[in-house]
């Protein structure tokens, strides 16, 4: 790797996740390293997602989304689902899934599950922010370590977005 900028962010622990997103019917899932809780009372957690991106406009419509915490041994469904972007594809047609009490997608075969209605959507550079509230969740009985985000190396080919230098 030849951004050391990239290098030096994929120090910052982060675990890998695939974030179930919902409008209605309508359901897709995305990959995604950016998300950490940000309040105990109410608890709240907070993920970070491209404008562009074909999920954001579900998660801005539907204001819901559920995070599926991936174990190690899953890098190739975090694959899956950061890296197809044809959005004639059904991604979650390859996986276990079942919808959580908000309605968007969680996987089976994950270690745990956060379900989340969205409290807030701030501009984040070119991201969004988006916060949700936890209403329901569950150690989803998978055993193993989960999936950290360092181990991926370039998986979602971020290093090319990152400056080669601080400005």
């Amino acid at each position: 790797m030849s951004n050391w900028i990239a290098q030096l962010f994929r120090h910052l622990t982060a675990g890998v996740y695939v974030i179930g997103v919902a409008d209605g019917e309508r359901r897709n899932a995305f990959t995604a390293s950016s998300v950490m809780q940000v309040s105990f009372a109410p608890l709240l957690i907070a993920l970070g997602i491209s404008p562009e991106h074909e999920s954001y406009e579900l998660l801005r419509s539907g204001a819901v989304f559920a995070i599926s915490v991936l174990r190690a041994d899953q890098q190739k469904l975090a694959e899956h689902f950061g890296t197809q972007s044809d959005r004639a594809v059904d991604k979650l047609a390859v996986a276990r899934w079942r919808t959580g009490v908000t309605g968007a997608p969680l996987l089976l075969d994950a270690l745990a599950h956060f379900d989340c209605r969205v409290t807030g959507d701030i501009e984040a550079g070119d991201h969004r922010l988006i916060v949700g509230r936890v209403v329901d969740g569950a150690l989803a009985g998978a055993d193993g370590d989960p999936l950290i985000y360092a181990q991926t190396g370039n998986l979602d080919m971020s290093e090319d977005l990152y400056p080669e230098t601080f400005s």
